[in-house]
């Protein structure tokens, strides 16, 4: 099996593709913007006719696109979010129209729920903001593209190397260059979130990738519980070894994300998922923090930027 990974050398490609990598009898190909890659391809500015000319030459099975954009100008989040998955499947069906696509989406296309029921696939996408809409456009691309395609769900991804771009990585950054009197600054961390390894991400990818029959549009992936955003700074203050209370240490008084105030509370429904591609996560949410210390704490100090 050649399977292609667009956005290998991300956070959640770079779990993925050794994920894949791993299955017998598959064959890896990277690509993406960074050096080095297998195959050269940056989705945000793509014309569809190269980019069919070089799934020609890759002859996938299946196509990963972990891809995408979390901040930066309007023009980038729609070129990678938006246009990218657009110009893929257009690509697709012009030289790969039998692979199937497994392209990663995000809980931010749900927008705010009821506080009180998780979330399941069914239920209405309405984003707050461009990132989340952008998101979305790059789904409904993917699910009305008539290819063999499943949108994974993505909820909040964690574990190690979390970007410095996610509270995780932040956090475990900025404890690992403080002092030991230094307190970080955070916002609000009184929000709920729906945890997710990424390496149960890498997992629902290798399923969705190998399985036998049609899958449904979209999958949600996600830890299916909402747990407070505190218990991230917490478990990180646990895993770096930190005796004290978490108030002696985190200063809740910065700048926060103003999702966290418009959506104050996100569970998903996992259960199409465990139905469709017999996933469930395994990773709990304390481990997923103590690798992710432990995977910051093994190499230099970031500076401050």
């Amino acid at each position: 099996m050649r399977i292609l990974v667009l956005g290998a050398t991300g956070f959640l490609g770079r779990h993925a593709a050794e994920r894949l990598r791993a299955l017998p009898g598959a064959r890896v190909l990277d690509g993406g913007r960074a050096p080095g890659s297998a195959l050269p391809v940056d989705l945000a500015g793509a014309d569809p006719g190269h980019l069919a000319a070089v799934l020609r030459e890759a002859a996938p099975d299946a196509v990963v696109n972990c891809a995408g954009a979390v901040g930066g100008s309007a023009l980038a989040l729609t070129a990678v979010n938006a246009r990218g998955p657009a110009a893929l499947c257009e690509a697709l069906h012009a030289a790969a129209p039998d692979a199937r696509l497994v392209h990663l989406g995000s809980a931010a296309e749900y927008g705010p729920s009821d506080g009180h029921r998780p979330v399941a696939e069914a239920d209405p996408a309405r984003p707050l903001g461009l990132y989340g809409a952008s998101k979305l456009a790059g789904t409904l691309a993917v699910t009305g593209s008539g290819l063999d395609a499943v949108v994974l769900r993505v909820f909040n991804p964690v574990g190690p190397g979390a970007p410095a771009a996610s509270l995780p990585g932040r956090l475990a950054q900025e404890l690992h260059r403080a002092g030991p009197d230094d307190r970080v600054r955070t916002g609000d961390l009184s929000a709920y979130r729906d945890f997710v390894d990424a390496r149960d991400v890498a997992d629902a990818v290798v399923r969705a990738v190998t399985a036998p029959r049609p899958l449904p549009g979209v999958l949600n992936v996600a830890g299916g519980t909402a747990r407070p955003v505190r218990d991230v700074a917490e478990g990180l203050l646990r895993a770096a070894g930190f005796a004290g209370a978490a108030a002696d240490r985190i200063d809740e008084g910065g700048d926060g994300s103003p999702r966290s105030a418009a959506v104050p509370w996100q569970q998903a429904d996992i259960t199409a998922a465990a139905r469709a591609l017999e996933w469930v996560p395994r990773h709990r949410l304390e481990d997923s923090l103590a690798d992710l210390w432990a995977e910051t704490r093994g190499r230099p100090a970031e500076p401050v930027r």
